[in-house]
């Protein structure tokens, strides 16, 4: 099952001070997912911009499956939907229910993941090939780090799932997520406050979902948190989990607890 939100900016114009969308009648249920296009706003901080309107990216992302026509708790659509948000770009949220993919989804995209966007009368996925895409075609506002910052907390996921699948106290999976969660918080204490100095970039989009998990998994299955003498790993993960775009694009926990259950279960 797909839910369709629709936004139908005005074609053709360019407004510096206000974009108007026309919105047609949603369908029953439907979600419907509005940007800001004029302002950006940046810890207190908001700067008008100018955006030509455009139509909305038709993006495919993972349907919850605890509560109807909610967004699902895949982090890397969350990693798609945060760049979308915080570059102001209108989109058209088409949720997929990954147990039972329809036969629209699987023509457009035979392999059957998500999340997918339309680019260019092109079905593309995979979030970094996405991601990529979007910051170059739309720079203002700048989101790319410098390429020896991408690999920042890069290990800390894997090193989280494997934690999380152990059943053994002692075969050192705690300690080696504890080794990437001490090495970034190092980083952050010399860097931060995130990971590309004081602005918000990419890799902090990449990176905080990934965190969101780690938190409601972790403390859920193994009632276990990122200790307190890691203070700027949890300081980061408070200013990311309270932005705007990610409070508004995060899937619910129960979703996030389901997701992870099968591979904690076995």
């Amino acid at each position: 099952m797909s839910t369709t939100a629709r936004i139908h900016p005005a074609a053709s114009t360019v407004l510096s001070s206000t974009i108007k969308h026309h919105l047609l009648r949603p369908p029953p249920n439907a979600v419907v997912f509005r940007t800001n296009p004029n302002s950006v706003r940046r810890r207190g901080t908001i700067r008008t911009l100018t955006v030509a309107a455009a139509a909305p990216f038709e993006v495919c992302a993972k349907a919850s499956v605890t509560v109807p026509n909610k967004l699902g708790d895949c982090p890397f659509c969350q990693r798609v939907l945060l760049t979308l948000e915080e570059k102001n770009l209108p989109y058209d949220l088409k949720l997929v229910d990954l147990a039972n993919k329809p036969e629209w989804f699987l023509k457009i995209n035979p392999e059957g993941k998500v999340p997918v966007i339309n680019l260019n009368e092109k079905w593309v996925a995979d979030s970094d090939v996405i991601t990529q895409a979007l910051e170059e075609k739309y720079p203002d506002p700048p989101l790319a780090a410098p390429p020896e910052k991408a690999s920042v907390g890069s290990k800390i996921f894997s090193t989280f799932i494997g934690f999380l699948k152990s059943k053994d106290p002692k075969d050192g999976t705690e300690q080696a997520l504890l080794n990437e969660l001490s090495s970034f918080n190092d980083y952050l204490k010399e860097n931060g406050p995130f990971i590309n100095g004081k602005e918000v970039s990419a890799v902090d989009f990449s990176l905080g979902p990934k965190l969101y998990h780690l938190e409601i998994a972790l403390g859920h299955f193994k009632d276990w948190s990122v200790p307190d003498s890691l203070p700027y790993v949890k300081s980061y993960m408070k200013s990311i989990f309270s932005l705007d775009s990610f409070v508004k694009t995060s899937s619910l926990k129960e979703d996030v607890i389901a997701g992870w259950r099968p591979k904690v279960l076995g």
